[in-house]
């Protein structure tokens, strides 16, 4: 693959912040949360944030979230599985754009 291409499917890695109480307490650790794409890789998903936020990575977790089985009425539907990624940052590193002051 080449460069340009790579860096190309690096600006698509990251989906978007994801906010919860647990997202908050994770912050207080040196962590954000973050929606990826379901395809993504821990390499990747490292690789976008230092390319996006131009911050230090030093780990990253992900988790695939199982859809919920939703009822409308006497129709069953599902919503999408998703993947989110925790993203430890280096000491010193933090990303105030995306979440506001910290």
């Amino acid at each position: 693959m080449s460069r340009a291409l790579h860096q190309e499917r690096l600006m698509t890695v990251i989906r978007g912040p994801h906010m919860s109480e647990k997202a908050h307490v994770a912050a207080e650790k040196n962590q954000v949360v973050l929606k990826v794409r379901s395809d993504a890789t821990k390499k990747e998903v490292a690789q976008a944030v230092e390319l996006l936020f131009e911050v230090k990575v030093e780990n990253v977790q992900v988790v695939n979230v199982k859809g919920k089985t939703k009822r409308f009425q006497q129709t069953h539907g599902r919503r999408p599985d998703w993947k989110k990624a925790y993203v430890k940052l280096a000491d010193g590193s933090s990303i105030e754009e995306l979440f506001g002051t910290e």
